[in-house]
């Protein structure tokens, strides 16, 4: 939405607070600008501009926190907006903290419990993050309320707006879904309102695990025929918004992990899915690391971005965080990072999962795991950076062909759904039984993936007796480390808890060691418990 530039208009308390979500009302409201009140019936009018500010808003709460630049403004009180509330480093926390590849150096209450698996129902990142989750949902909750063709024929909009605004709708709805796709995977049973909640201090109900997927699944099938058509690479107009194929990924997704959510088999739907964005013209992109430079908006292998513009973008979490959280202080100028934080490094069982393959220091994907930037691949002391872990740089504020961007204020992209995905998805469920798909197709898309990482070199091939799912785990480590997908990948394949799989600092020994089951989901906030009697913490906590 470049021509919006991530302009929110600023929506009144009534229409955008949280619709009765317990704890902290006082967090999730929105104060308006104008101490006048702007009711909903001021603010939305016949034309088309508010109600693209809102949606914009929705798709700008992913990338920043605030309502001015580095996080000012913020939408959730209560917690540090670009460190806790940020969508993006949020999310990034949580998924890769707790794995086998990355362990942060600093010390700010709630890091080292995620480093360890040793979170409690208090941890401040767990909260932004679920706080998040709910400020996004009730954005798309109040486009909803305010976009009915009861209130738009009120308002007097033409036929022309209410067509645009029907794609606006399912748009939110889309996001909506996402929003509820990350608090099943991370929480499972969670408090639930959706535009038809009563907007005030009624407190919501807890929805099951079973009833949100099908709530998730339900809404994405059914927003689908509204949404924008696929489209590859940048379109000036629509880039940045999500479309079929977004839509068609996020459902692979949830299938894929169906058994896990909730003890269903459904990678046969996973499969369809994934065929659905196979069928379309995304592809690829030739160069593993143009996905992630700052031109990346071209790459025909992205799917769904969030859009990072510079200046007008500015933030502490986000893409500012991944690149400057994990750049050693040497490689700051060639990268073009706003600085070099020096945080977050790879443990070195990240290292063996590219150790384990033929002549690994040819695939491009190794080249960003900097092992000629330390002296130690172990982490020995967690609180130290520098030659104490292995630096990663996977993401540019350069562009592919090595110029600059405007500034050193992140314009890279992050690739949140990308097609490389699509095909280990496809892979690993056709490997699980699901139906639909085949084998020879599955070793054809996990080689095609391997080979552009080892430039076309047929070193990458592998055959169809070594095409196994702990070869798409590793491979799939290969693939999106540092991408926040892993904790949701090894819980998926039994590896995060208990002691199949042992990595250096689980559980907070330096040798790693098993963890009870209660970490595969992470604990609702201690204080929404306090305050909404409808909901029932999550087992152990």
């Amino acid at each position: 939405m470049k021509r919006v530039k991530y302009k929110f208009l600023v929506i009144v308390t009534i229409s955008i607070m949280v619709a009765g979500l317990s704890s902290c009302l006082d967090d999730l409201n929105t104060i308006p600008l104008d101490k006048e009140e702007l009711v909903s019936e001021v603010v939305f009018g016949s034309e088309i501009g508010p109600y693209q500010e809102l949606l914009a808003k929705i798709y700008a709460g992913l990338a920043i926190s605030g309502n001015s630049g580095g996080d000012g403004d913020p939408d959730v009180a209560g917690v540090d907006g670009g460190s806790q509330a940020s969508f993006l480093r949020g999310l990034w926390n949580l998924q890769q903290l707790p794995t086998d590849e990355a362990l942060c150096a600093w010390n700010d209450v709630g890091i080292p419990d995620l480093n360890y698996i040793t979170w409690t129902a208090n941890n401040v990142f767990i909260k932004g993050f679920y706080y998040r989750l709910y400020y996004q949902i009730n954005l798309a909750n109040a486009l909803l309320r305010e976009t009915t063709d009861e209130n738009l024929s009120s308002r007097g909009a033409n036929e022309e707006v209410k067509a645009e605004i029907k794609t606006y709708r399912a748009e939110a709805r889309f996001m909506r879904a996402l929003a509820y796709y990350y608090l099943l995977d991370m929480f499972r049973n969670v408090p639930f309102v959706d535009e038809n909640s009563p907007v005030g201090s009624t407190l919501p109900p807890q929805i099951m695990a079973a009833d949100l997927f099908d709530y998730i699944e339900k809404e994405l099938t059914e927003c689908e025929a509204d949404m924008l058509d696929p489209f590859v690479g940048y379109n000036r107009t629509y880039y940045g918004r999500a479309h079929k194929a977004a839509n068609w990924t996020l459902l692979s997704r949830l299938y894929l992990n169906a058994e896990t959510y909730i003890g269903v088999n459904k990678y046969t739907e996973s499969i369809t899915y994934s065929k659905k964005v196979l069928d379309e013209n995304f592809a690829l992109d030739p160069v593993y690391r143009n996905v992630f430079t700052a031109d990346n908006h071209n790459s025909v292998e992205i799917i769904l971005p969030i859009r990072y513009e510079g200046e007008d973008t500015q933030t502490w979490g986000g893409m500012t965080f991944l690149m400057s959280s994990t750049v050693p202080s040497a490689l700051q100028a060639e990268i073009n990072s706003v600085g070099a934080w020096q945080g977050n490094r790879a443990l070195v069982s990240l290292l063996n999962y590219f150790e384990r393959e033929n002549r690994h220091e040819d695939d491009a994907r190794f080249s960003m795991v900097r092992i000629d930037q330390t002296e130690n691949y172990e982490i020995t002391d967690p609180s130290l950076f520098t030659n104490n872990g292995i630096p990663i740089v996977k993401y540019f504020n350069t562009n592919s062909d090595g110029t600059l961007p405007p500034s050193n204020i992140v314009f890279t992209d992050f690739p949140l759904f990308r097609l490389g995905e699509i095909y280990l998805n496809y892979a690993e469920a056709v490997l699980r039984s699901g139906s639909g798909g085949d084998q020879a197709t599955a070793l054809q898309l996990v080689n095609d993936l391997r080979r552009r990482a080892y430039t076309n070199d047929n070193v990458a091939t592998i055959t169809a007796n070594q095409l196994t799912l702990d070869f798409i785990l590793d491979e799939r480590g290969r693939e999106f480390f540092f991408e926040a997908q892993r904790r949701t990948d090894l819980v998926r394949f039994g590896k995060f808890t208990g002691s199949s799989y042992i990595w250096p600092w689980k559980g907070n020994v330096p040798a790693g060691r098993s963890v009870a089951d209660i970490y595969k989901i992470y604990p609702i906030p201690s204080d929404d418990i306090g305050a909404n009697q409808n909901l029932t913490q999550n087992p152990g906590y």
